[in-house]
């Protein structure tokens, strides 16, 4: 592997995960055994909750590639219910660690947006113990002979999107200095070299100007096309939609020659392709490499081309107009959020009804779907006859047997519910 596919593969910005709860512990069917006491009753305790699937945000990390490795992540299961009502211990939580900036998404709904350090989402519940049979006492039934199995957890597969929470982007032509920029303003240190696409993953640098903290993002160079997918930029302009101020390098000398009017007008025009928001961000053109001659004639050009543009000639390499760069940034990012670059209101909550269950026909037989009925299947201890007469009597209350007579069902056909199947009896 090559030394810029190595480097490369260090960022990732986007991956699917499957993340499962803890399945509850198994419920106990036991009764009390001692000298002298004459029925001593049920004492079989109920089993522990399974763990939950929490997704944090930490600040020290950068990329999803962790979280890329393994990404099936399984919470730990509930202890089983032991005699004597001993309860069994819950199942440990289960942390992610993911950047600050990370989006969840289901189904490609957005969950949450991770933006702030330590930010915590529950993804995945862990199911609930189940019950012993010391549970089950009642008046009528002081002796009872059935437990439950632990409900399983909850089980989704999420898609993280990362989004890199910066001040500032710099954002260009390959070439144009803006990984030697970000080096000489931060303690950052990207690969810099003489080829185009030196820059392979966005870098991070944070910068102090007199006590005010900016934090730079270096998205890798822009080229024609790049909302298309030509190119790598493309691959990262979702990194600057976060950014406040976008900071456009432009080489004096052009790029593929092209004059630097030219590859401000290109550049610009991909960001309004890619996104009209994008676009519309607060915008400063930087005159790179000022010190190698032409320097003066270049910035009055662009500055007579983009009126509305605040241009400044700096030398990346050398400082030269450093200091009023970062004065500018600061005194920028110190005016109140636009409208445009604030948070979007969240979604008003919605409640969705759903039914118990619901039958299907299908070439085999009959399915019965519905969270309810798949819960009871799946936490019913089908090799004791009290907890089938339990299942059978809450399946006949729900209308289950109905439902299936409407459908056609006849004796002897085959019924499955979740993992569970049995042959239908009027």
């Amino acid at each position: 592997m090559s030394t810029e596919s190595r480097d490369r593969s260090l960022f990732v910005d986007h991956v699917r995960i499957a993340a499962r709860g803890g399945r509850g512990g198994d419920g106990c069917l036991s009764f009390r055994r001692e000298k002298y006491v004459d029925r001593g009753g049920p004492d079989g305790g109920s089993g522990g909750k399974g763990g939950d699937v929490y997704l944090m945000a930490d600040r020290h990390r950068r990329s999803l590639l962790d979280v890329s490795y393994t990404p099936h992540f399984h919470a730990e299961q509930g202890v089983n219910g032991q005699g004597s009502n001993r309860v069994g211990h819950g199942g440990e939580d289960l942390i992610i660690q993911v950047p600050v900036g990370t989006m969840v998404f289901r189904e490609g709904k957005l969950l949450v947006d991770l933006k702030n350090a330590e930010d915590t989402f529950l993804v995945a519940r862990g199911g609930r113990g189940g019950r012993g049979n010391a549970s089950f006492k009642t008046q009528r039934n002081t002796a009872p002979m059935l437990s439950e199995k632990g409900e399983p957890g909850e089980e989704f597969h999420l898609d993280l999107e990362l989004k890199l929470l910066a001040d500032v982007g710099l954002i260009g032509m390959p070439n144009a200095g803006k990984s030697t920029l970000l080096s000489r303003l931060t303690s950052a240190r990207p690969k810099i070299a003489d080829y185009p696409f030196t820059t392979l993953n966005p870098n991070l640098g944070v910068a102090d100007w007199h006590g005010v903290r900016i934090v730079f993002a270096d998205i890798p160079g822009l080229i024609e096309g790049a909302h298309e997918g030509r190119g790598l930029g493309h691959d990262f302009l979702r990194h600057v939609e976060r950014t406040r101020l976008l900071m456009h390098l432009v080489d004096i000398n052009g790029f593929q020659e092209k004059d630097p009017i030219k590859n401000v007008r290109l550049v610009n025009q991909e960001l309004k392709l890619y996104s009209q928001i994008l676009a519309k961000k607060p915008m400063v053109i930087v005159a790179n490499k000022v010190d190698v001659g032409g320097g003066e004639k270049a910035v009055a050009s662009l500055k007579r081309h983009f009126k509305t543009k605040k241009v400044f000639g700096i030398s990346a390499v050398s400082g030269e107009g450093i200091n009023s760069l970062l004065a500018y940034a600061a005194k920028e990012l110190a005016r109140p959020m636009s409208e445009e670059t604030e948070p979007a209101a969240a979604e008003p909550l919605r409640f969705v009804v759903e039914m118990d269950y619901y039958v299907e026909r299908t070439d085999d037989g009959f399915v019965v779907k519905g969270a309810k009925v798949e819960k009871l299947a799946a936490m019913t201890n089908f090799g004791q006859r009290e907890a089938l007469r339990r299942f059978q009597n809450i399946l006949k209350k729900m209308g289950v047997e109905k439902a299936l007579a409407r459908q056609g069902a006849s004796p002897g056909d085959n019924v499955r519910i979740g993992k569970v199947e049995f042959s239908y009896e009027s």
